[in-house]
């Protein structure tokens, strides 16, 4: 009676086979996480931008127009929140309902930092490299440089 089993070369190719579709799919699994990093940079931009909308028409009903100095943070601080309160006053209205935290550290990317007064900027990860720097002025966010701000619109 003879025993049934693979061959020394079935082995082999099937461990090839198996590597190759390993070379394919580690990348895009990669790239599908800086997808979604740089997407929930967007969404956060979008958000900052419809928050101070809001913020500046209600100062405006109350006759109040004085502009958004600020949109929360300490400048220069790591693993804190940003954009929390308008102006950085606790008894403002809140930027975002539930803030992210400033990036944890010098050499972070995919994350927020407050860099300035008035001036906010975004690390991109890795696969795009570089940052883009958002400053608020007369209640407007505008983005520089534009090779990477267009990363950030919708």
């Amino acid at each position: 009676m003879m025993k049934k089993a693979f061959t020394i070369v079935e082995l082999v190719f099937v461990i090839v086979i198996i590597g190759i579709l390993t070379a394919i799919a580690v990348p895009k699994f990669s790239a599908t996480r800086d997808d979604a990093t740089i997407t929930k940079a967007k969404t956060t931009l979008a958000s900052l931008r419809s928050a101070l909308s809001q913020e500046v028409q209600a100062r405006m009903m109350k006759g109040d127009y004085t502009p958004v100095n600020n949109l929360g943070g300490t400048v220069g601080t790591h693993n804190s929140t940003i954009f929390d309160y308008f102006d950085g006053k606790n008894n403002q209205n809140r930027v975002l309902e539930y803030p992210p935290l400033s990036c944890k550290d010098g050499s972070a990317k995919g994350c927020w930092m407050r860099t300035g007064n008035n001036i906010y900027t975004y690390y991109f990860p890795s696969a795009i490299g570089g940052s883009a720097t958002i400053t608020l002025s007369n209640n407007r966010l505008n983005c520089t440089p534009s090779n990477k701000c267009k990363y950030l619109e919708h």
